[in-house]
């Protein structure tokens, strides 16, 4: 990696590094200090992960290969709650590595070794593309229901919630689109694949089981209403987004 020369600060903002190659994230901090961001490093996707909910980054860099996990897996866990971009730098030149971290969720790619200069640019275009105002969320609260997108938890009255993965996936689905109705086709499809738009007994049977998980006894819903014939709705509470 080499660095463009001295150029004007950049503005304000903080990057979170995950790679494994210490001479990679000591030069990748030395350089986005130099042009005025904020740094955060980690070398293994679950410090990365551990960090992005602590500091909740602007951008994140993000390597492929970790000592952990897969950089893919990293990325795939972000997008359950982080708006912001992620950028992918990897040894990876291959067309199938590019495609895959794209559609798990990455804004870029770029392939080592690269410039300082190209990969600035590259950050200074994606956060100017940022939305103003959008907002990682982490945690939504409804009435005595906590769930915590980042860290895949749920309380019900402080009370640990213990959801499959599919169940949690589902509630989260709902959850980030709160007063809403989302159609099963479009539940099916995100949670199980588009293969599954038309198994709705499926995504009833796991329906049923999360009400039994999160909704107070006595049988009336109060967090997943049904809208018959379209999908359902979560209920959310004004404000209760972090």
């Amino acid at each position: 990696m080499t660095d463009s020369g001295p150029g004007a600060p950049e503005r304000s903002a903080r990057v979170l590094v995950i790679d494994d190659e210490e001479q990679i994230r000591r030069a990748l901090r030395s350089v986005l200090q130099a042009h005025h961001y904020m740094v955060d490093v980690a070398e293994t996707g679950g410090e990365g992960l551990e960090l992005a909910i602590d500091r909740t980054p602007d951008l994140i860099i993000l390597d492929l290969s970790l000592p952990d996990m897969s950089g893919l897996k990293v990325a795939e866990e972000l997008r359950t709650w982080y708006v912001g971009p992620i950028v992918v730098l990897s040894v990876r030149d291959g067309d199938a590595d590019k495609i895959a971290a794209l559609d798990l969720g990455a804004d870029d790619y770029l392939t080592k070794p690269f410039s300082a200069g190209e990969l600035l640019a590259r950050i200074r275009a994606h956060l100017r593309r940022t939305v103003s105002g959008e907002a990682s969320i982490r945690e939504i609260r409804a009435g005595e229901l906590v769930i915590d997108l980042a860290r895949r938890q749920v309380t019900v009255s402080g009370e640990p919630a213990h959801l499959t993965r599919t169940e949690f996936d589902i509630l989260a689905l709902l959850a980030r689109n709160a007063d809403r109705v989302v159609t099963s086709r479009m539940m099916l499809e995100q949670v199980w694949g588009p293969d599954y738009i038309s198994d709705t007994q499926t995504l009833r049977v796991h329906v049923s089981h999360l009400r039994h998980k999160i909704e107070p006894a006595g049988g009336v819903p109060r967090y997943i209403l049904t809208e018959p014939g379209v999908g359902f709705r979560f209920v959310g509470d004004e404000g209760t987004a972090s």
